[in-house]
């Protein structure tokens, strides 16, 4: 196989590779849109409510893509951020009590924030790790409450500055629609 089939074949490979981190990242916000906007219905165990299955799934998609994108050349507090959402999805699904469940997601929140303050890369690192600390906290907290809402919705905008500030496009509007009906949930529950 002489060079130029080579690097032909090496780009091929990276189009391939970004169109279908696209793909996945596109998939992963939509269903995380879709659990955002979801209406708040009443459920014995978190595992029926499909809002939380929603939120999980996407979660899942979102880690993939932020993976991925990672590999690609993006910024690797994404993936901490997917890291501890699905993290945060474990507990929420498995229906774990908030004084369980909150204290792990502040401790694993907190070794990220000491993480990603070692790769500290300008006052957006601030703006991100406030706003993991907030979503994944959103996650663990009772569903249909004021309280979770308003976590999703705060934390989501600060990602959201963040995505802005590294011009991650597919990150940044998924947390602006995540935020907008965090948003609007939190106003109706008040």
């Amino acid at each position: 196989m002489g060079q130029m089939e080579l690097s032909r074949t090496k780009l091929e490979l990276f189009f391939l590779g970004s169109i279908m981190t696209f793909w996945i990242g596109l998939l992963g916000s939509l269903v995380l849109i879709s659990g955002a906007a979801y209406p708040v219905r009443d459920f014995q165990h978190p595992v029926e409510s499909v809002k939380n299955c929603l939120f999980a799934s996407g979660g899942l998609l979102m880690l993939s893509y932020s993976v991925l994108n990672y590999l690609e050349g993006g910024p690797i507090f994404f993936v901490f951020l997917q890291g501890l959402v699905n993290v945060a999805s474990v507990l929420m699904l498995s229906n774990s009590h908030e004084r369980i469940s909150t204290p792990v997601i502040i401790g694993l929140g907190m070794v990220l924030m000491v993480w990603s303050l070692l790769l500290f890369e300008g006052l957006s690192t601030v703006f991100f790790i406030i706003g993991l600390t907030g979503v994944a906290t959103g996650y663990v907290l009772k569903s249909g409450t004021f309280r979770r809402n308003l976590a999703l919705m705060l934390g989501s905008l600060l990602i959201a500055l963040f995505s802005l500030l590294v011009a991650d496009w597919m990150f940044f509007w998924l947390n602006v629609f995540f935020s907008v009906f965090s948003g609007w949930h939190a106003w109706r529950l008040k």
